[in-house]
């Protein structure tokens, strides 16, 4: 009819409108993570180059060992911060996604760092352990003190970005790990000020490194998750599917995938197979499952197939994918 707008166009235009509006609240919010970042690597490297001059006066090796968890906070820290402004690149034909999952292999290179400097810390306690040097404790604790402040304030600025981007996230731990490596070497300090018994460094060396090996495990879990494409932690694909049945209209769900691109984007592909065949209902149908798991999910990149419920019998929520060699199927011809 004229003046009246063809089926799904109006739907589009909408979406067509409002996109500009997402990428340019994304690019601020990128934009806000890197002045953030920048902040954070800057104050790091500062303290971390001052616990290395006074862990090597005063002959303490937690302290010495608290600053290479800060160079690899510093590493760290500009990693995450060339995988934001990676993200911000638009996508290609070649690269589909773009670059959202560069945050992923920068969090791979965070946690071998970790476990890295960990292996390092645990060798050189061990030989102290065997014969602990002095440790001049008073510039020892004046050090410590400012690196705990450092480290704090650093925490601070982070946290707000750290639950939702796995980068981010792994940048949080090595910092978190600096300040309770911090506490422990005022605590230590303090301890042999007062008593003179010098094993405290090493042992407070090796608690650092437990700490720092505990982060990198953790992180390197959540890499592993997404470059496996298994489905998130916080989400379970049981669930997914038992809300997508749900929806008025679907009656099974069947070929479910659900997976990462990085830590803040989830994509999910799936058929819905609906009672009747009529492509209005089809397209109202998948709006409503696009709509439910943006909204209860988080998931914002979806690949639906509507199927009528006559096409498709005994359908199963997971199917083992099938290997075939290149033109296999040419060959059969």
């Amino acid at each position: 009819m004229p003046g009246k707008d063809a089926p799904g166009e109006h739907d589009e235009a909408n979406a067509s409108a409002s996109e500009p509006l997402i990428n340019t609240e994304m690019a601020s919010e990128d934009i806000t993570r890197a002045a953030q970042l920048k902040f954070a690597a800057t104050l790091t490297a500062v303290v971390a180059v001052a616990e290395v001059v006074g862990g090597a006066l005063t002959g303490s090796l937690a302290l010495l060992s608290d600053a290479g968890h800060m160079f690899t906070d510093v590493l760290s820290l500009g990693l995450t911060y060339a995988a934001v402004r990676l993200a911000q690149r638009a996508p290609s034909s070649r690269r589909t996604y773009g670059w959202h999952r560069a945050e992923v292999f920068a969090a791979l290179l965070n946690a071998l760092t970790l476990l890295v400097i960990a292996g390092w810390i645990f060798h050189e306690a061990y030989h102290r352990l065997q014969e602990p040097p002095d440790v001049k404790t008073l510039p020892m604790l004046i050090v410590a003190l400012v690196g705990l402040t450092v480290n704090w304030v650093v925490l601070a600025r982070l946290g707000g970005h750290s639950s939702h981007d796995l980068n981010i996230h792994s940048a949080y731990l090595h910092v978190l790990g600096d300040l309770l490596g911090s506490v422990g070497v005022v605590i230590g300090a303090v301890v042999m000020a007062l008593t003179g018994v010098y094993l405290v460094d090493p042992l407070i060396s090796v608690a650092i490194a437990l700490l720092i090996t505990a982060g990198g495990i953790r992180v390197l879990g959540g890499v592993m998750n997404i470059l496996s494409e298994s489905v998130p932690r916080h989400l379970s694909l049981e669930d997914v599917a038992e809300a997508m049945r749900s929806v008025p209209g679907v009656e099974n769900v069947h070929h479910l995938h659900i997976w990462s691109i990085c830590s803040h984007i989830i994509a999910l592909s799936a058929h819905a197979v609906i009672g009747h065949e009529d492509e209005q209902h089809r397209r109202e149908v998948r709006g409503r499952l696009q709509e439910m798991l943006r909204a209860r999910f988080g998931i914002t990149e979806t690949t639906i197939e509507i199927e009528w419920g006559a096409a498709c019998e005994d359908p199963q929520i997971l199917e083992p994918l099938q290997h075939e060699a290149p033109g296999s199927e040419a060959d059969d011809h």
